[in-house]
C-alpha cells in the first residue's frame, strides 16, 4: 500500500487547496450577502437572491466535498504512516485541523442563518472572521515543512504579528470604503 502513499498525499494536498478556497471565498460571499441586506429594493431581493444561490453551490460543490474528502485522505495517510502520531508537530497540525473544522461548521451555522435572512453580523465583522482560516493555514503549513524546527516562541510571535497585519488591513480598508463606498 506504500507505493499508492504519494498519489493518496497528492489528493489529499489537492482537496485541502479547494477546501481553503471555498473556506476563504464562503465569508467574502457572506459580506456581500450582509451588505446586500442594507440596499433598497429591487436590488436587495436581487442581490440577496443571488448570493444565497452562489453560497449554496460553493457549500455544498466545493467545500463540503473538500473538507471529506481531505480529511477521508489525511485518515487513509495516518493509517500507512502511524509513526507520525507519536510526533509532537503532528500533535500540534491535528489540533490546528480541530481548530479548521470548528471554523468550518460555523461558517455553516452562518450559512445556514443567511439562507433564512438572519443577518447577526455586520459586514466588519464577518471580515475579521473571514481571516481564521488565513492564520489557521499559515499556521499549518509552517508546522508542516519546519516540523520539529519550530522555535514555539518565534511561530507564536509570528502568528500573531500576521494577526495584527490582517486586522490594520481591514481597519484601513474599512476607511477607504467609508471615504469612496464602491471600493
Amino acid at each position: 500500500m506504500l507505493e499508492y502513499y504519494n498519489y493518496i498525499k497528492s489528493l489529499h494536498l489537492i482537496f485541502v487547496i479547494t477546501w481553503f478556497a471555498g473556506l476563504f471565498y464562503i465569508p467574502r460571499l457572506f459580506i456581500y450577502q450582509i451588505e446586500a441586506y442594507q440596499k433598497s429594493e429591487p436590488e436587495r431581493t436581487i442581490l440577496t437572491k443571488q448570493f444565497k444561490l452562489m453560497t449554496k453551490r460553493l457549500w455544498f460543490i466545493i467545500s463540503w466535498p473538500s473538507a471529506v474528502l481531505a480529511t477521508g485522505f489525511a485518515i487513509w495517510l495516518l493509517v500507512l504512516m502511524p509513526g507520525w502520531l507519536q510526533a509532537p508537530w503532528m500533535h500540534v497540525k491535528l489540533g490546528f485541523v480541530v481548530l479548521l473544522i470548528g471554523y468550518h461548521l460555523k461558517c455553516h451555522h452562518l450559512y445556514k442563518q443567511l439562507q433564512q435572512d438572519i443577518v447577526k453580523w455586520s459586514s466588519n465583522q464577518m471580515r475579521l472572521w473571514n481571516e481564521g482560516s488565513t492564520l489557521i493555514l499559515f499556521s499549518v503549513i509552517f508546522l508542516v515543512i519546519v516540523r520539529d524546527a519550530v522555535n514555539w516562541i518565534y511561530g507564536v510571535i509570528g502568528i500573531f504579528s500576521l494577526a495584527i497585519m490582517l486586522m490594520l488591513g481591514i481597519k484601513i480598508y474599512k476607511r477607504i470604503r467609508e471615504k469612496n463606498p464602491e471600493a
